[in-house]
Order: C-alpha cells, then structure tokens, then sequence
C-alpha cells in the first residue's frame, strides 16, 4: 500500500436526514407512533465523501445545496469535516435535499428522497470543477444528481485517466454503454436487478446478473449483499467476498460506508479483494450506530478492529 495521502473527488448529492425509528412500517392510510427521530448530514454523495475523509483521504465535494436553513450548514458540516468546498455552491430560490427515512426495530429501512438543489448540478458545474477532478485519485457518483452529469463526469474522467466509481442508486436504468467507461459500478441486489433487469434474490441470482453485466460491457461490477458481503465480478472471474458479523441497529449509509472506505483502499494500493473486504467490515461498523455519517467511525478505529479479527 502506497503511503501517499489519496484524494477522492465525489461528484453527488447533499441532504438532510430525517430518520424515524418505529416497531413496524404503516400500513397504508394508517398513523402510527414512531419511538424516536433523528436529524443528520445525509445525501450519498456527501456520506461516500465523509466516508473517505474518516478513512483518510483528501476529499472534494461538488454539489449543490438550497437557499434554506440547510444549504449554509451543510455547507459549514463539509468543512467540519475536512471536506473541501470550493465547489459546494447554494442554488437560490431551490430547496435543500431532504431524506425522510423510516427505520425497523431489526435496522431494516425504506428512504424517500427529495433532491431539491441537487438536481440543479449540471454538466457545467463539473466541468468548472475539472482542475480539481484532474488532481483525484478517484472519482466517485451516485445517482441522486441529473443522469446527463453522471454521464458527463464518467466521460471526464475516461479522458483524464482517473479512476471512476458509479455507485447506481437510487436505482434506475442506466446506459451501459457509458456506464462501462467507469471503472466500477457497484450497486445493492435492488440496484442491479433495475440495471440488468434479472431478479438479484440470492448469491446464485446475483452471480448469473453480474455475469450478464459483464457480459453487456462492464469492466468491474461489486454487488453488495448486506450481510452476506459482497460479489466481484470481472471477466476473469466472480468471488464472494464474505461480510463481517455485527450486532446491527441501523443500517442507514452502509451502502455510502462501503463506497467511500472502497474508493480510500483503492487508492491506496490496495488489491480488490482486499479493498472489499476493508470496505465491508467499515461499513458493517457503521451499522452498529443510528444514522449515517455521525455512525462512520475513524480510520484508526476501522484499524484496530481490522487487526482485533484478523481479516488480512
């Protein structure tokens, strides 16, 4: 592994998290008394961003928050943390992005997202921002932001020769003929059954779609399995890489754990194998805590833990 300090550049969304804990999900037209809410940083991009921050990394943010109370304080949270914002703007007259999530006793949840400014980042904006993308590492998306600048941005960074990571969620169809020019594209089983359009219900169906993904031009695909890890796909093989045990409590940003720590370890040197793997045990970590960046622990946190189970 390198010891260079890798810079991540993330592409994406900002929100707000509005989390509600309850013993079950309401039935439909029926109100219910929720246990407990919690109000946090959200957004996948700026959790994948928070991410690679705690893992170490140098981090970027582009995006674009709203004209409300949100917008200057999400603002002022990427600096908190260390994240650069020279390309986190407020767009007026937009609201913020709000999450509104709701949480099960077991950690299970369901999200609703409303992107509000994060719609307005536009191809424009990324290529203001190329200079600092052309200094990254790696460059990381999601889909909470306009489908023509993941696009854009994936094209950018084929030219400049930087590593790219498309984490496709919310799930939707994508085009997979500019989807291949990333790198990796790493979707959850609900993510890639939308892009393959093949049920991903087990390992076995979730072997035979990343082979159909490869199949249609994709270079590397990481299906994330929650519990059960994660499944690498290139065209010389398919691995399970196997997930870490926890007593989870909510599993709000594993996803974004799992792609920031990814993009860290990549960067750093490290093999895929071993990338997933780090990957998987940061964000098994994050579900022992409620929320999504206030549960991202620190790198000498996911360290000593690595050490204590002996997962090398």
């Amino acid at each position: 592994m390198t010891t260079k300090t890798p810079r991540i550049a993330v592409v994406g969304s900002a929100n707000i998290d509005l989390t509600t804990f309850a013993d079950r999900f309401p039935r439909a037209g029926e109100t219910i008394f929720g246990t407990h809410v919690d109000v946090g940083w959200g957004g996948k991009g700026a959790n994948q961003a928070v991410a690679a921050r705690r893992c170490g990394a140098d981090v970027d943010m582009v995006a674009r928050v709203g004209a409300d109370l949100f917008g200057p304080a999400t603002i002022e949270n990427f600096k908190a943390q260390g994240i650069g914002t020279t390309h986190v703007r407020i767009v007026p007259d937009t609201s913020s992005g709000v999450a509104p999530i709701f949480v099960e006793p077991g950690g299970q949840n369901r999200i609703i997202v409303v992107k509000g400014a994060n719609d307005r980042l536009k191809p424009a904006d990324v290529d203001e921002a190329q200079p600092l993308l052309a200094r990254a590492d790696c460059v990381v998306l999601q889909l909470e932001i306009p489908i023509e600048t993941v696009y854009h941005t994936i094209r950018i960074a084929k030219r400049l020769g930087i590593r790219c990571l498309l984490n496709p969620a919310p799930a939707q169809t994508l085009n997979i003929d500019v989807a291949a020019q990333a790198d990796y594209i790493i979707p959850n089983e609900s993510e890639a059954e939308t892009i393959s359009g093949m049920p991903v219900r087990s390992v076995a169906d979730a072997e035979a779609c990343a082979r159909e993904l490869i199949g249609r031009g994709l270079a590397r695909v990481i299906i994330t399995l929650g519990a059960a890890g994660a499944l690498l796909a290139t065209r010389e093989r398919i691995e399970i890489v196997p997930g870490v045990p926890v007593a989870a409590k909510d599993t709000t940003g594993a996803g974004d754990a799992f792609i920031g720590s990814f993009a860290v370890f990549l960067a750093e040197g490290c093999d895929e194998r071993d990338a997933i793997l780090r990957a998987n045990l940061y964000a098994a970590m994050s579900t022992c805590s409620v929320g999504a960046q206030k549960s991202f622990g620190s790198r000498a946190v996911l360290d000593r833990e690595w050490n204590a189970r002996s997962l090398a």
